[in-house]
């Protein structure tokens, strides 16, 4: 509930702020009052909450390596195995021999616009990295470039349960699901679960019958290309992160 001088207060500061506008209008400048700093402030913080649902990794970047912003799947997926890692606001390879590639790619992206798709890591810890970029007006803040991380597997969990609840599988028949959307025959399936070969091909004839696939390639097609799902929950380790990405959002 509004005071009077509360109420004379606001009207004061919406009436300057009208002034203002209709004076930059006049002056042909545009207009940054207080509600349209407002605004673009409330814009910046959803448009971080829409790319933390999206399951691929992402990392925007100002010049050629200073961290702007980092989504939940960027941080989830730069563990201590991908060959990316972050060292305080700067993104790094963690091989040696990724590092004149990277280089290379994120500067020609910023000097000449160029896209480049990389293969980083080795062994069991490959994986590719896209460098885009980014065509933004020319506001003098210089060259900004978006890191999309490659998946290093087919099916997130989140989604694999989601496509289960949504036909009706069972838990052993979601466990099953699982592994085939992880690559692993019918054999190593029932060896994991401790039951026979027998008992996991008839829950796989169960699981196709449910969802109308084919066949196991057509199950697992229709998996790989659901829409994301991303946990709703995150640890006290993640809010810290997410506090410390906001105020290198914030700093930079």
């Amino acid at each position: 509930m509004f005071y009077a001088s509360e109420l004379n207060f606001a009207n004061a500061i919406s009436g300057t702020a009208n002034a203002s506008r209709q004076a930059s209008l006049r002056e042909g400048a545009p207009y940054s009052g207080p509600e349209r700093r407002t605004e673009q402030a409330s814009s910046v913080r959803w448009m971080a909450a829409m790319l933390d649902e999206v399951d691929y990794g992402m990392l925007l970047l100002s010049g050629e390596d200073q961290i702007l912003h980092v989504n939940h799947a960027g941080r989830a997926e730069l563990d201590a195995s991908h060959p990316l890692q972050l060292v305080g606001r700067q993104v790094r390879a963690r091989c040696s021999k990724d590092v004149s590639p990277l280089a290379n790619a994120l500067r020609a992206a910023t000097q000449r616009g160029l896209r480049k798709l990389l293969n980083m890591g080795e062994g069991a810890h490959r994986a590719s990295v896209s460098v885009v970029p980014l065509a933004v007006p020319d506001d003098g803040s210089g060259p900004v470039t978006l890191l999309m991380l490659g998946k290093r597997q087919a099916c997130e969990g989140l989604s694999v349960q989601g496509f289960a609840s949504s036909h009706g599988l069972t838990l052993a028949e979601t466990r099953v699901l699982a592994g085939l959307c992880h690559g692993k025959p019918p054999t190593e399936i029932a060896a994991q679960v401790g039951v026979k070969i027998a008992t996991v091909r008839t829950q796989i004839g169960t699981i196709r019958m449910k969802t109308g696939a084919p066949s196991i390639r057509a199950l697992v097609q229709q998996v790989a290309v659901l829409p994301p799902m991303m946990g709703a929950l995150r640890s006290s380790s993640e809010a810290r992160y997410t506090a410390w990405s906001d105020c290198v959002t914030a700093t930079a």
